[in-house]
């Protein structure tokens, strides 16, 4: 009962912060930068840990979804009922979409069967540093299971405001316009990551752009 309360109050604080697009204390994957290719920058980062699930519907409804099943995963609904650290980001890709790692919190476009006007995500936490995959709490909600994101170089372009699908997609643009012409190629589609929940106000969130790449010989 206790650690359900404590959960609860995690989850309480988590959201307070986020409204104004404050993170202090939330874990994110380590990363060296590399290289700066205009705005976008490029980052190393080693393997890692994540939490992953699909859920369908549009973009919204279907964020929504996962986002609450990966949370109740984390705060609690696992086998001996452990809480876990919630980290930043949260990435998200289209439907269908070829992204080089096992996961991040990602998107991607309605399945086979599914009906018109539906979407289809995956969306992935990443798990805080200090677990292996055998030390992890197994999922009570056999939609979520645990992945390796193998280690990757990627570049990233920061943005804040609307994670609308025509605000998504001109910071995809953006990216690629800034790798074009650069030592730099992106290999699979862009996807994203967010740092904040939706009820952070726009103005103060950190989105990312990010495609894997690699450099071209020189």
């Amino acid at each position: 009962m206790l650690g359900k309360i404590g959960a609860m109050a995690s989850a309480v604080a988590l959201g307070a912060c986020s409204v104004f697009g404050i993170r202090a204390g939330t874990p994110q994957p380590a990363y060296r930068v590399i290289a700066q290719v205009g705005d976008a920058e490029i980052r190393a980062y080693g393997p890692r840990l994540a939490a992953q699930t699909e859920a369908e519907g549009d973009t919204d409804a279907a964020r929504s979804a996962a986002f609450r099943r990966l949370a109740a995963y984390i705060f609690g609904a696992n086998h001996g009922q452990s809480s876990i650290a919630m980290t930043a980001p949260v990435a998200t890709s289209a439907a269908g979409a070829s992204i080089a790692m096992t996961a991040p919190v990602a998107t991607s476009a309605a399945p086979t069967g599914a009906p018109s006007g539906a979407h289809g995500l995956t969306m992935t936490f990443y798990m805080p540093p200090g677990f292996t995959a055998a030390t992890l709490p197994v999922p009570n909600d056999p939609r979520v299971r645990i992945v390796t994101v193998p280690a990757q170089t990627v570049a990233v372009w920061r943005y804040s405001g609307s994670t609308s699908d025509t605000h998504v997609a001109a910071a995809h643009a953006a990216l690629l316009s800034a790798l074009a012409g650069s030592a730099w190629r992106p290999v699979g589609d862009v996807y994203d990551w967010f740092y904040d929940p939706p009820w952070t106000l726009p103005p103060l969130r950190r989105n990312e752009a990010v495609v894997e790449v690699t450099q071209a010989p020189k």
